[in-house]
């Protein structure tokens, strides 16, 4: 098996989460989705669990972070292209999420980030590959 990653957020409202993900264009694997948690598949190796808040207490001890006022941590995810930088950024927007930081450009290197509806944030970027040579 393919090393894969499985980022776990807590969720308030696991159907308003599921609908903030699937309008970036990223689908729901019902395999894996009940009333308590939902898998949004982000690539074959990328697949975030959405976990209503009240389940995910199930798996640990701590307090959930407050994101109104705190980061819990900040998702990297890089895109293919700066257009898919501004394709993700504007669809979150429109589904509810907010920028929380202007675009950064460094030409060979753009991102944008911003948080989804329960305040995890993501930095979306892209990077010239011939600039990494």
């Amino acid at each position: 098996m393919e090393t894969m990653i499985f980022p776990n957020l807590p969720v308030k409202d696991l159907d308003a989460a599921k609908a903030f993900y699937q309008a970036l264009g990223y689908s729901i694997n019902p395999n894996f989705t009940d009333e308590n948690a939902s898998a949004v598949v982000i690539s074959d190796t990328i697949v975030v669990m959405l976990l209503r808040e009240e389940f995910f207490r199930t798996f640990t001890t701590r307090a959930i972070a407050d994101t109104s006022t705190t980061v819990e941590i900040l998702n990297g995810l890089g895109v293919a292209s700066r257009d898919e930088v501004d394709r993700l950024a504007e669809a979150a927007a429109a589904a509810g999420g907010r920028a929380t930081r202007e675009p950064q450009d460094q030409g060979f290197m753009y991102s944008r980030t911003f948080a989804d509806l329960d305040g995890h944030e993501w930095s979306v970027l892209w990077m010239d590959p011939s600039a990494a040579q």
